[in-house]
């Protein structure tokens, strides 16, 4: 088996809202914001156009200049990532969290294909706009604010000067002192109210830029929907293959032996009754095989105990059957729909079942968490060989799809070596 990390499905779960960006306490939270990104922000953008500069003339030389470039795509990605999340703090938008791009595919073409997807990755490019949109309003804050303070000093210079003249140092405007106090309170206020202005247009651009329009969040759960429509179907078709192909090649061979024994049984009854005996021994040893095997897959259809007592209890009963030692962590508040306990619960099985098959595995760790009571969250990591891959038709692609189905996200990444991870983003109300 290969390295493959794989993703099963990036689509993020949140969904942004059309929140107001006039409200007094938002506006008055951006003005400060605006005034730090305002000494911050060209800083920050003159280093990555040098940055860019320096990488373009060093591509000549050796390449190194496209190391550079690469850095300089995950620097930009850190920023949109830094602004869309100072955003959605301040607004309350409901961003979905900003992730790497990963092409899914091993060996040096996969990490090209990688870097590509990142460098075109329009989230990334939206925060950084959003970015320098704050930093052309920052600066514009950050003079207002300086004004407004030089206003404040108008106003109040008649009461501590004896000059002739006052001198408002930021507009370069020199005015009687008897008119200092009128021009200085015009400053304020003006500023004042430009400044309002411009930390409501902050707003209005930064919702533009990073929240999508209605139609385009239709779109998208449009074809969310059908992608868990089509993930559903694909779940159903893997699971319903491995349950004719474990009772075609388990449970029917075992009981077609059943039958032939007992026939020969039959014969045997009268002429020969010690080796009917010894058959008929067979056959119900086979039965109870059989019986034990039905079990099991009945229980790889649906787990009583886990609608019975939940996901913890089903767990824990899970890791005690399981040959490779499990250190198990579940913490849930509550419980969550059947549907996304039961594709958790088999995520889980389904690794631990590879970790003790394939992975030769001796040890598990299995974390479970439930993020604000509305997301479950799971990770299953094994010290095995790695190499795991997402096959069509296997296991792994049957879980993928059966979280997908449920609105979920799936990611497995198994180097060759070691060690694999597969972890599981579900939505409680799936």
């Amino acid at each position: 088996m290969t390295s493959t990390p794989v993703q099963a499905e990036d689509a993020d779960l949140a969904v942004p809202r059309r929140v107001s960006v006039v409200r007094p306490r938002v506006v008055l939270g951006a003005i400060p914001q605006l005034a730090a990104i305002g000494v911050i922000g060209p800083v920050v953008f003159s280093v990555l156009f040098s940055l860019l500069g320096t990488s373009l003339s060093l591509v000549p030389v050796l390449l190194i200049g496209v190391l550079f470039l690469v850095g300089l795509v995950y620097v930009l990605f850190g920023l949109g990532w830094l602004e869309a999340a100072r955003v959605d703090g301040l607004y309350g938008f409901g961003l979905p969290p900003r992730r790497v791009r990963t092409s899914g595919r091993p060996g040096f073409g996969g990490v090209m294909r990688t870097i590509g997807l990142q460098a075109i990755d329009p989230t990334m490019w939206r925060g950084v706009a959003s970015a320098a949109v704050s930093t052309i309003l920052g600066v514009m804050a950050l003079a207002l604010v300086t004004i407004i303070g030089a206003g404040l000093a108008a106003t109040i210079a008649p009461l501590v000067r004896a000059d002739e003249t006052f001198r408002i140092f930021p507009l370069g405007i020199t005015l009687p002192l008897g008119w200092a106090f009128g021009g200085g309170l015009l400053a304020v206020v003006v500023g004042a109210a430009l400044l309002i202005g411009v930390a409501i247009l902050h707003g209005v651009l930064a919702r533009a830029i990073l929240v999508p329009s209605q139609a385009a969040l239709l779109t998208e759960q449009a074809r969310r929907s059908n992608a868990q429509r089509v993930g559903a179907v694909r779940a159903a078709d893997v699971e319903r293959t491995r349950i004719e192909r474990d009772l075609h090649d388990g449970v029917q061979p075992r009981l077609v032996s059943v039958g032939m024994t007992l026939g020969m049984a039959q014969q045997k009854i009268d002429d020969d009754p010690a080796a009917a005996k010894q058959l008929i021994s067979e056959a119900h040893t086979s039965t109870k095989a059989a019986i034990t095997e039905l079990r099991q897959l009945a229980r790889g259809i649906h787990t009583s105990v886990l609608d019975d007592r939940g996901l913890d209890a089903a767990l824990s009963a899970l890791a005690s059957r399981s040959p490779v030692p499990v250190s198990l962590d579940v913490r849930v508040t509550r419980r969550c729909t059947q549907a996304a306990e039961t594709a958790a619960y088999f995520v889980i099985a389904e690794a631990l079942t590879n970790a003790a098959k394939h992975a030769r595995a001796t040890e598990c760790r299995v974390v479970v968490r439930q993020h604000d009571g509305d997301l479950l969250w799971a990770r299953v990591e094994d010290n095995g060989v790695g190499g795991a891959r997402v096959l069509p038709g296997g296991g792994l692609d049957g879980l993928s799809n059966r979280v997908l189905g449920v609105g979920g996200t799936f990611r497995l990444d198994s180097p060759v070596g070691g060690p694999t991870s597969v972890e599981v983003s579900i939505p409680c109300a799936s």
